[in-house]
């Protein structure tokens, strides 16, 4: 029997062995033909996410990521920035699914067409710190507005993230129902960075801060400044999931993030959200379905 008989079925053995291997890596685990996407690259098993450095900053992702990977196989490659920044990451198609808190633009931005599959999927809120003297008086305020009216007319020191991010734009919007326009003040110090970084040079100054409670909850061991103000409606702080839109971004990993998002809202992943605690307490509070 010569060589060159044996060659031809050996080749077709090989070959489906090297397509059986390249299937292996794709977002979904039955077999399926080799394709490539519209956008010219083989599904890989991972997607990218964009969050804000507020969620980041709280090891919550540290906390449920790897038991999504290890139940689903997937991987997930995270971001860190402020919101601003990540829906336009999310909008020029430079991640597959963002976990944002800026609730009234995600939803023009889904509108828009820019992303979609938006649901809320957790919640905590907003508080203002700052040094335990409480020189402003804000412990006294009667709503979240009147607290800032407080710090302006003490012209107390006030750290602002100022780099866009959800709690900065939260911030603005208290600055501009108070009637006081911050950015011309001596007192006001934006900054340009995340929270951890805010909150580090307001607890240098002894001076207040706007932050979402998870991270001040994460890092308080490390600051001398204390929780002054809580409570208020227009301090509730709601977290957006949401897919970019594949039809604008064809290489997007859809299957990959309807897998995530799957398992944020699932029953699973809201009961991982909710257990997620420092010290013994709650950082992030279960939110899909509520409004």
């Amino acid at each position: 029997m010569s060589l060159k008989v044996l060659n031809k079925p050996l080749t077709k053995f090989m070959l489906c062995i090297l397509a059986i291997g390249f299937l292996a890596t794709g977002c979904t685990q039955e077999p399926a033909p080799e394709e490539e996407d519209p956008g010219g690259n083989l599904n890989k098993g991972t997607l990218t996410l964009t969050t804000t450095t507020s969620t980041y900053d709280s090891g919550l992702l540290d906390y449920i990521n790897p038991i999504f990977e290890q139940e689903t196989g997937l991987r997930v490659e995270v971001i860190s920035q402020g919101t601003g920044a990540a829906l336009e990451t999310g909008k020029r198609g430079d991640a597959d699914v963002l976990l944002v808190h800026d609730r009234e633009t995600e939803l023009e931005l889904v509108d828009e067409g820019y992303f979609v599959d938006r649901h809320d999927v957790m919640y905590n809120d907003f508080i203002l710190i700052g040094p335990e003297a409480d020189p402003a008086g804000i412990k006294a305020a009667g709503n979240a507005v009147v607290a800032l009216g407080l710090i302006a007319e003490n012209e107390s020191t006030f750290v602002s993230r100022g780099d866009d991010s959800g709690t900065h734009r939260r911030e603005m919007k208290l600055w501009e129902n108070a009637g006081i326009i911050p950015d011309e003040e001596d007192w006001y110090l934006s900054i340009g960075q995340g929270m951890g970084n805010t909150l580090n040079l307001a607890d240098q100054t002894l001076g207040y801060t706007i932050a979402d409670r998870g991270t001040y909850i994460a890092v308080k061991d490390n600051l001398e400044l204390t929780l002054l103000f809580e409570g208020d409606p227009d301090l509730s702080n709601q977290y957006g999931v949401m897919a970019v839109n594949p039809d604008r971004h064809p290489h997007v990993e859809y299957n990959c993030v309807s897998k995530y998002i799957e398992f944020l809202i699932s029953d699973r992943g809201q009961e991982l959200i909710g257990s997620y605690q420092v010290e013994s307490e709650a950082l992030f509070f279960p939110g899909f379905g509520l409004e």
